[in-house]
């Protein structure tokens, strides 16, 4: 007797904007109709390609990660790096789509940001990480314009924004070094003028990535500078000149990563590259500042984005998956589980947003002095609670596919090992938590800013439960600044043994603040109660993490020291 065996039909994926409600909704709240109607077609169009072809050509492309070829056929030194398919479809579509250039065509003003990063939301999941390049060339371009270098600001940022994929250009962020990836400051690069004027630069870079772009920006040490990050001086590099060879570039090996196996992530020698410096001889790591809050804010958005990407599979699943007599989304055990991992999103989703709409104020030179300091303030602490939230999420994702998560060729678990870095990259959570109270203090203004925003937003809630869940995230964010004034005041050491703490619970609790006044407005505009729930449930989850721990006893904790009675 023959048996037809069962097959589980996979997961599939649809219009990504279209069935992305939370985005649909925040995107009808703070962009005007008009603006709205005018971008819808091409963010539908991507949703489309990111559900269908590129979807389809991610599970193809699973194995074809970059290959280092160091040498050609008669023996030269080539060191080319060949990267997938998909990458080279994603760099396409990215210059056609805008994907950097939008931010600077500046079509919707100050919301330029939001229809910016709208369009990255959905092309970010779909391209393996593509991004990575993308946020790199946004901040490379927003560095030189902002740094006053009219020459090298005309010559790159045409192509840098460009929308025809045969002029643009990517570019690299070379910073991390052996001696220290956030400590930036210990930089071994050395930079010396050669007999006709050119900086040349000497010294070996740890971990670059986006190595195929056509420059980068990077720091080196001027010849006779002191020590330290005032010691640096930010770089301009071409990386090969006009025959298309390497500019006194070795790449030596393609990083072996735990994740984002398609980023081309090299170690490299500059064994006197050519480079021109951006602005200025020393200083370096203060002038990269604008490099770092676009950046930390890709990583914000695509750790958000990312998070959808599992959501929208684990809920397809879920209607195809019968276990014990039903379908995964009839079993209200299973149907607490994502519904915990969507109200996850769902509040990163607002806080990224409430971002990137700081930033496109101060870019339109439209923000207030409260926009400019919630900027300072909230750019690390997005960048830090989604980068945690994404790993979370992908996690228990993967788990809602039982085995199937746990295997390569279903294409799942990419989903996981690709979230890891984003805690990491652009600053790991406790650095980002020591940048939190550095701008914190800068003095009472920032904390007052905070306080006040979330003020606003609490009085104009209406619906009671929403209003509830509201006020326990501002007397969160309350807590927390008065334990840390009164900590700083007893003892240093102790603050900083609570960073982390100390900023996710700012981190997590506006993102319930901002996802209740969201709700709050869908009730009254959409007539829809989806973003309460979300809210609610949101607020059962651990936002208020703030707790007296001396540091004594997290480093006998650490160390595995004795401590005494």
């Amino acid at each position: 007797m023959k048996v037809t065996p069962f097959n589980q039909p996979p997961p599939a994926l649809g219009n990504q904007y279209d069935e992305d409600r939370p985005l649909r909704s925040l995107l009808a709240r703070i962009v005007p109709r008009d603006a709205l109607l005018s971008i819808e077609p091409a963010l539908r169009d991507l949703g489309e390609l990111a559900g269908g072809e590129l979807y389809r050509m991610q599970l193809d492309d699973r194995e074809n990660d970059p290959k280092l070829v160091h040498w050609d056929a008669w023996g030269n030194r080539i060191d080319h790096i060949e990267v997938s398919p998909l990458w080279k479809r994603a760099e396409r579509i990215a210059a056609e789509k805008g994907l950097v250039a939008t931010a600077y065509e500046r079509r919707l003003g100050a919301l330029s940001r939001v229809h910016q990063f709208s369009l990255v939301h959905l092309f970010g999941p779909a391209t393996d990480i593509y991004a990575c390049p993308l946020a790199m060339t946004d901040g490379a371009a927003r560095t030189l314009l902002e740094s006053g270098n009219a020459v090298l600001a005309e010559r790159a940022v045409p192509r840098l924004t460009s929308r025809d994929p045969d002029r643009f250009w990517t570019s690299g962020q070379w910073m991390t070094e052996s001696t220290g990836g956030s400590d930036v400051g210990r930089s071994e690069t050395v930079a010396t003028k050669d007999e006709s004027g050119q900086w040349r630069l000497w010294g070996r870079k740890w971990f670059t990535s986006a190595t195929t772009a056509q420059m980068s920006l990077t720091l080196a040490r001027p010849e006779g500078n002191g020590p330290g990050g005032r010691g640096l001086a930010l770089f301009y590099v071409e990386t090969r000149d006009q025959d298309g060879r390497l500019r006194n570039i070795l790449v030596h090996r393609l990083k072996d990563k735990l994740g984002t196996r398609k980023v081309p992530t090299a170690e490299l020698t500059l064994d006197g590259t050519p480079a021109t410096p951006v602005i200025g001889l020393d200083s370096g790591t203060k002038y990269i500042s604008p490099m770092l809050n676009v950046t930390r804010t890709w990583n914000t958005v695509m750790a958000v984005a990312g998070m959808r990407r599992g959501v929208a599979l684990a809920r397809d699943y879920a209607t195809k998956r019968v276990a014990f007599g039903a379908p995964l989304s009839e079993k209200p055990l299973h149907v607490d589980t994502l519904a915990g991992v969507a109200a996850e999103y769902e509040a990163a989703l607002q806080l990224a947003f409430f971002v990137v709409q700081l930033h496109g104020r101060i870019e339109a030179r439209e923000a207030s002095d409260r926009d400019v300091l919630l900027a300072r303030l909230l750019t690390p602490i997005a960048k830090l609670v989604t980068g945690k939230q994404a790993v979370a999420v992908a996690s228990e994702v993967l788990e809602s596919f039982g085995g199937a998560g746990y295997v390569e060729d279903t294409g799942l678990p990419v989903l996981l090992r690709d979230a890891q870095v984003l805690p990491i990259w652009e600053g790991t959570t406790n650095v980002l938590s020591l940048d939190t109270l550095r701008a914190l203090g800068h003095g009472p203004d920032v904390a007052a800013a905070l306080e006040q925003e979330m003020e606003s937003r609490v009085g104009t809630i209406s619906d009671t439960s929403l209003r509830e869940v509201a006020e326990r995230a501002r007397g969160a964010v309350r807590r927390a600044l008065g334990w840390l004034a009164s900590t700083y005041s007893s003892s240093p050491l102790d603050v900083e043994g609570g960073a982390r703490r100390f900023a996710l619970t700012l981190g997590r609790s506006l993102e319930l603040l901002l996802l209740a006044h969201h709700a709050d407005w869908s009730l009254r505009n959409e007539r829809d109660a989806r973003s309460r729930a979300a809210a609610l449930r949101f607020a059962r989850a651990p936002f208020d993490l703030v707790e007296d721990t001396p540091v004594a006893d997290l480093r006998a904790l650490a160390n595995d020291e004795p401590l005494a009675v």
